[in-house]
């Protein structure tokens, strides 16, 4: 019995021992990551004449040590430590300003292999995580899925698909450009396996950061309102419905990026094919919603150029990228955001005062209502993959 105890003295010990050296390694990471000694300074010409495997060091490093924000007060006297299957998970209560989270550093085999800024509830509004909120989407979907047979909503989905019957021809364009992006990112993934890796290690730091770890176990109701609600602000909002208003090319083009970047991210060569499998309804299903807002944008230029001609549509769309480009070199955020927008009012107000624009702005808000439901059905779908079918 005493053997027994000995043994077991020892092995606490040494555990203590492992947890207390990564702890002190954690501290001094956290201190070289503020003072931006972990970061190196990257060479684009050397980089891009290096090949895959640099790439991926390269986006390992941006993964694993991404600048601290301006404003960080860390507490290296409060550590708290989580023995994780993938290392020592070593945790400092931290703010910027006043809202409140965590630096997070990852400890594995007696080196630090990530730091990271996490506020509190992500970069996700706090009613996101109220049950009365998660209930309420429940019930909201419910009402929004019944309301497509009659009434406003009816209306407006059986006129969103009339736009894509009158404009088949660029519908299935769209669908074969970005759907076949995708698909060359994920055939991309098996010629550069490791970089695709370093790319999908990049990608679930920023789903940490914006606070999408450990919403598995909320339940479905909860996780499906975390989804649609970045999905639909973030990812058709802000990045497809906004420069689609402009157009619709902006849209096209970054949606172009988007879909050959997930392609590679997501592709079946960086997971088992029961997994993968489970997870196509899923891709299919979001990314319509996608394809249905940059559709809509494009038949606002088709239905413009058709009303004002093609040189305008042209003049307006070189409106766009110049001040774009020329954004590029104003060092203020501020005055580069004043930019921005005088380019945007400017051509909005032209869209706006054409005939077409004004018929093509409606074909690009139905594109909205239909990818919305797009959306409320993959978030579900997602949430329910997630909790039952992958980690069930």
């Amino acid at each position: 019995m005493r053997g027994v105890l000995v043994c077991l003295g020892v092995l606490l010990g040494l555990g203590f021992a492992q947890a207390g050296d990564a702890v002190a390694l954690a501290r001094e990471a956290v201190a070289a990551w503020q003072a931006g000694e972990l970061a190196r300074e990257l060479d684009p010409a050397r980089v891009l004449e290096a090949g895959p495997e640099e790439w991926a060091r390269v986006v390992r490093e941006l993964a694993a040590f991404s600048p601290p924000p301006v404003g960080l007060e860390v507490n290296l006297e409060a550590p708290e430590v989580e023995t994780t299957p993938v290392g020592t998970l070593v945790r400092f209560p931290a703010v910027v300003g006043s809202r409140g989270g965590d630096v997070r550093v990852l400890v594995r085999d007696g080196e630090v292999t990530r730091v990271a800024w996490v506020p509190e509830g992500g970069l996700l509004p706090g009613w996101v995580w109220s049950p009365a909120a998660a209930w309420g989407f429940a019930l909201a979907s419910l009402l929004f899925v019944s309301g497509l047979r009659r009434g406003v909503l009816g209306r407006w989905w059986r006129e969103g698909w009339s736009v894509v019957r009158r404009h088949w021809r660029l519908y299935l364009w769209v669908n074969a450009v970005l759907y076949g992006l995708f698909v060359l990112g994920a055939l991309g993934a098996y010629a550069a396996p490791e970089l695709a890796r370093a790319v999908q290690e990049l990608v679930g730091g920023a789903l940490a950061q914006i606070g999408f770890e450990g919403t598995e176990g909320r339940g479905v109701l909860q996780l499906a309102l975390v989804i649609f609600y970045w999905n639909f602000t973030q990812g058709v909002l802000l990045t497809s419905f906004a420069p689609a208003l402009l157009l619709g090319v902006p849209a096209f083009l970054i949606n172009a990026l988007r879909y050959y970047f997930f392609g590679f991210a997501l592709s079946p060569a960086l997971f088992p094919a029961g997994t993968f499998v489970w997870h196509v309804p899923t891709l299919v299903i979001e990314l319509q919603a996608y394809i249905l807002v940059t559709f809509g944008g494009l038949a606002l230029l088709a239905s413009f150029m058709r009303s004002e001609g093609v040189g305008r549509g042209v003049r307006l769309l070189a409106w766009v990228f110049g001040g774009t480009f020329l954004a590029m070199f104003v060092p203020n955020a501020l005055l580069q955001l004043v930019l921005f927008l005088g380019v945007f009012v400017y051509v909005f107000n032209r869209v706006v005062q054409s005939a077409g624009g004004r018929a093509g702005l409606r074909a690009l808000g139905l594109s909205l209502v239909l990818a919305t439901v797009f959306l409320l059905v993959g978030a579900w779908y997602e949430a329910f993959e997630l909790l039952y079918l992958l980690g069930g």
